[in-house]
Formats: structure tokens, sequence, C-alpha cells
């Protein structure tokens, strides 16, 4: 029977036809090599959104990538377009999408798990091995960042924002994702104290979440006055502690010497009026830096926990006789999961102190890109302002 006769008889499906649209990205191509590019974007697929970014925060692993062209162990190997903190608009809906409309505007969940693996099936989807990540030069080809006009992403990780609630403070539901999945982790009880190590925008919503879960005391930690300020006029944190600078010891016994004197400063100001103190009873490392590791486990009562939330330095020299002999438990956290929705609800319920606030910087457009990184990867702008989330709005 000839082809055409078949396709009388049982008619052949036409392929599915999309239409390409030029779009503009910022794509990095090696280190502080920020570029403005023309790329194209398809329809959306099926069960994907067409998402017009209107607002990326800039985080401190784009920083990396920004200035080092790899976060840590990782390196990108092809050009990248970093951002994941990001909020926008519906233009386009994938034609098995339902419950969307053009015009919604969402939050982007930007990690998408596989959702057949262990892990995802036992909801931890975060530590999915083949999560492709947003910004992140993890998954090859990487998946690309929304420093971009437009995306295309699976409906089921983008979340309605509420009408009162902006979309850069919806951008931060990310970084508000990982302080929430911290605190989750955790064991946080009524009247518990906690200290806080880094007071950059997760530093601070941890601390915010640590007192929504019930800690009288929340004590946070950072170099920067500024920053500590910061947290103690705007609610986050109900003490602070400046580390000072410019001692950096370099043998193991002075950088333990150094941490226990942190943790013994910090421990006056957690425990102050409490004759029973005997240390934090949460402890939140929100640096990834030595120092503060090693301060939070002299900083932590016998029996307490420490929390690894920043990602800093690998390889870390740890008084691991702190813990063992006062059980104290040392509690790992990578990204998220299973948090949008909650941390959405708290945006809308006003619980927390005002995102919109941390927005200290906003570039618009971007080809603003490159003086929105210069001004992120530090704590303060040229005119002695505080650093602390920029924002890039389209």
């Amino acid at each position: 029977m000839a082809p055409s006769a078949l396709a009388d008889i049982y008619p052949i499906p036409a392929r599915h036809k999309t239409k390409a649209t030029t779009i503009q990205a910022s794509v990095l191509h090696g280190p502080r090599d920020l570029r403005l590019e023309t790329r194209t974007i398809t329809d959306p697929a099926p069960h994907e959104l067409q998402v017009s970014i209107k607002a990326t925060g800039i985080c401190g692993s784009d920083c990396s990538y920004y200035n080092k062209f790899c976060n840590g162990d990782l390196r990108a190997c092809h050009p990248l377009s970093l951002g994941h903190e990001s909020a926008g608009v519906v233009v386009a809906l994938g034609e098995a999408v339902t419950g969307f409309q053009i015009g919604d505007r969402v939050a982007l969940e930007v990690g998408v798990p596989c959702d057949n693996c262990r892990s995802c099936q036992r909801g931890r989807y975060n530590l999915c091995p083949s999560m492709r990540f947003r910004s992140s030069a993890k998954s090859v080809p990487h998946f690309q960042g929304t420093l971009q006009e437009r995306v295309n992403h699976p409906a089921k990780w983008c979340y309605k924002i509420p009408a009162h609630v902006s979309l850069e403070s919806a951008a931060l539901l990310e970084p508000l994702s990982v302080a929430i999945h911290a605190c989750r982790r955790a064991t946080i009880e009524q009247g518990d104290t906690v200290v806080v190590f880094g007071a950059g925008t997760v530093g601070l919503l941890v601390a915010a979440m640590a007192k929504v879960s019930g800690a009288v005391t929340v004590a946070i930690a950072d170099l920067d006055a500024g920053r500590v300020n910061y947290a103690l006029t705007n609610g986050f944190a109900d003490k602070g502690y400046i580390v000072s600078q410019g001692r950096e010891p370099t043998e193991v016994q002075d950088k333990l010497a150094f941490a226990k004197e942190i943790s013994v400063d910090i421990s006056e100001i957690a425990g102050l009026h409490d004759a029973d103190y005997e240390g934090a009873d949460l402890t939140f490392d929100c640096t990834g830096k030595e120092i503060c590791m090693q301060a939070g486990l002299y900083a932590t009562r016998p029996g307490g926990q420490l929390v690894m939330v920043g990602m800093g330095t690998p390889i870390q020299t740890l008084p691991m006789s702190a813990a063992h002999l006062r059980e104290i438990d040392i509690i790992g956290i990578f990204r998220y999961a299973n948090t949008y929705p909650i941390g959405m609800k708290m945006l809308a319920s006003g619980t927390l102190p005002s995102l919109d606030k941390m927005i200290t910087h906003r570039f618009r457009g971007l080809a603003a890109a490159k003086e929105a990184f210069d001004i992120a990867t530090n704590t303060a702008d040229k005119d002695g302002n505080l650093v602390l989330k920029v924002v890039i709005e389209l």
C-alpha cells in the first residue's frame, strides 16, 4: 500500500511546530566577562510556561561565578547566564498546562529534579543526582539562569504571586526557601537561643525564621557592622556581634584559639542575664568559613545543634572532640525542598520583616548587569552605603 494510502487510514500526527522569538540575555563567558547577547526562545513545551522575567536577585554564588567562572568545585565550561532568584509574568502557556493564564505573576523555583530517583520519591528532591539548577555549572549543558528576557520553565515549578506581594519580594523566595529548609532540618523549640554567623541575605532570613519558629533570643554575628546594625534595626535579630577584622591566624592551634575567643564573646552577648546559659541551643553558620564553623562548635551548648547553611571552604579543620564529647549534632543543608508554598504564605501574611527593604540597590535592564555585579560583590558601594541585596529589574 502506498504511504499516502496508509496516512488516510492511520493519520500520521503532524510534528509540533514552534516558532522562535528573539530575546536578549546577559551571558558570562569567563571571569568578569559579561556580555549582552541575542538568543532565540521557542514556544513553551506542553507542560511549560513562558515567563517574562521581571526581577532577579544576585546571589553569592552568582558573584562567585562572575569573579572566578566557578563556584567552589563547580567550574563553568560553557557560556552561562546567571541568576536564579526570580519572578516574572506568564506570556505563553504550553498546551497541557492548566491552572495558569497569561498575565499571571509567578515566582520560579529554578531547580528541576528528575522526579523518579530515590531522593525525589522521598520528597528530598533537592538531593536529586540529576537536578538541573539554573545558573549552576553542575549539569552539562548548563541550565541557563534567569538574566534573560524570557525563559521556558515547567509549570510545576512556578508559583502564583498574591496581588499585594511585589515581584521583587517574590524573587527573594529563593533565599527565603534556604532559610525555611535550614530551620526545618534543625530542631528549634520554644524559648531557644540561636546564634547565626553571617548577616547577608541568607543569614538575615535564617535569623528571622528562627524567631518565627520559637527562638526567644537570636544573636547574629558578622564582620560588617552595617549588616549587623541592619539586622537589629529591622527586627531580624535581637542581639549583634561584630567580629574583629585583621587577625588571620595561620597555624591550626592559633585558629582554634581565635575561634574560642569569638565563641566566648558571642556567648556573653547571647547569654546575657541568663544565669544557666551553657551555649546556644542552635548555631547556624551561613558563611561557609572555617573560623565560623570552629567558633560555632564552641558556642553551641552540650546536646545542641550546629547547622551548616553556607557553602564556602570545602575542606576544613574542625575540633571534632568539641562536638563528640558534648553530643553536638552537625547538620548539613543543601538548597531546599517543598518550601515555596509556605514561603509564599509567609510573604503574603507579613509574618517576616519586609523583604522589599532588604533590596538596597536596583538596576534597570540587562545592560546594567555588569555594574550590578560589581556592586553586589562588596558590602558597601562607592558612597559607603550598605550593600545587602542587589536586584536587576526588566
